[in-house]
């Protein structure tokens, strides 16, 4: 792998770096990123991404907009849960963005390269939101919470699956150590360097723990509907929803 300017603890002190490493970075990896996820999973990735499409509400011509989609797979998961919605992946990484495209073979499924700060679509249009390890690799985390609650029409719901960061310290520093090691372990065997998939650890440290994360989502519009935790909390799927009585 290439080296960067930028080091880990550097690229997450502003938005502008963290955004700029992230693209970096996954461009690097984009050709094993179906491999790594499900390597770090012990593949249990597939199993969890089912669970999210299978959390979210059945609902004919839903428009769903799957945020940091990567190469593809929540797109297409979604496109089977909803053959008759309009489907939109967006990443800011080209390379991704390339496989997703060349797999596709759905009409109402496309794919943009677009940042998830900043989304390009109207207030109150999006029905149902999707992320798997999106939130954690946000530029801005309030940012683009912020973003989601714009777009998704009242009653809209969005299914996050991400790391996840426990409360006490104690756990914070076994998981940090946990993810450091085996992450890094893949990084050095795909990559001979660990920091390609050990950032994982570091991007964590200044992610909100799941508690303040919650309180972060409903202190900005979003009623959580359900949170189920995988690996014993190291990682979370959430169910949230915009409240229904908002004004369009």
């Amino acid at each position: 792998m290439r080296r960067f300017n930028l080091m880990i603890g550097d690229h997450l002190k502003t938005p502008e770096t963290k955004k700029y490493y992230n693209e970096q970075v996954f461009s690097e990896i984009a050709p094993r990123y179906d491999f790594i996820t499900r390597a770090l999973s012990l593949w249990r990735d597939a199993v969890w991404k089912q669970n999210l499409i299978a959390a979210l509400p059945e609902k004919n011509n839903s428009v769903c907009l799957d945020l940091a989609c990567g190469t593809g797979d929540i797109a297409f998961l979604l496109a089977g849960k909803y053959p008759q919605g309009q489907i939109t992946g967006l990443d800011i990484t080209e390379p991704m963005l390339e496989i997703a495209r060349s797999r596709n073979s759905y009409s109402n499924v496309s794919f943009i390269n677009q940042d998830m700060s900043h989304l390009e679509f109207s207030g109150n249009s999006v029905d149902i939101i999707t992320g798997s390890y999106a939130l954690r690799n946000a530029p801005d985390l309030d940012t683009v919470i912020s973003e989601m609650h714009r777009v998704l029409k009242p009653g809209g719901y969005a299914a996050i699956l991400d790391f996840s960061k426990p409360q006490s310290k104690m756990g914070q520093e076994l998981e940090y150590w946990l993810l450091k090691i085996w992450a890094g372990f893949w990084g050095i065997l795909l990559h001979r360097n660990h920091e390609v998939y050990s950032y994982i650890a570091e991007s964590l440290q200044a992610y909100p723990d799941r508690v303040i994360l919650k309180s972060t989502l409903e202190n900005q519009g979003f009623f959580i509907k359900q949170s189920s935790l995988y690996f014993g909390g190291i990682t979370e799927l959430l169910l949230i929803q915009k409240n229904i009585s908002e004004n369009v």
